[in-house]
């Protein structure tokens, strides 16, 4: 019974839906690199190191890599949320903040809005210190 109850956690299903947008960063970023490198690029070993030049797929790939770069610590504080069985609260804001930030990231980094971009990059950071301070307070 305590199995299925910590399965139905908000902060496992804040964990699934951030697997969902990690693989639609890498889906978006593979197709718009496809897109205008072509479908041979991708299916092939790509040993010639092409890269897209375009502003939207090397955004989105940008946008991809920023995403990657925070994602260990929100897996790392998720869990150790859920574990410690305080998945409300504080530590779930702090996780919705840091998910509705990154997934708000995706469009204004494509859009290329400066400012906006970094003020809502600093959100889910803060989503991320909300989180680590209910662990450690």
């Amino acid at each position: 019974m305590e199995a299925a109850a910590s399965a139905s956690s908000p902060m496992l299903v804040l964990l699934a839906l951030s697997v969902a947008l990690l693989v639609f960063h890498i889906g978006l970023q593979g197709m718009l690199a496809t897109k205008e490198l072509g479908s041979t690029w991708n299916a092939g070993p790509r040993d010639d190191a092409r890269e897209p030049a375009g502003k939207l797929a090397g955004r989105a790939a940008r946008a991809s890599a920023n995403y990657r770069e925070t994602y260990p610590a929100f897996v790392a504080l998720a869990l150790a949320l859920a574990i410690a069985g305080d998945a409300s609260g504080w530590g779930l804001i702090g996780a919705w903040l840091w998910f509705v930030a990154r997934l708000a990231y995706i469009p204004l980094y494509l859009a290329g809005i400066p400012y906006i971009r970094s003020i809502v990059w600093l959100v889910a950071l803060a989503g991320l210190a909300i989180m680590a301070g209910v662990i450690v307070l």
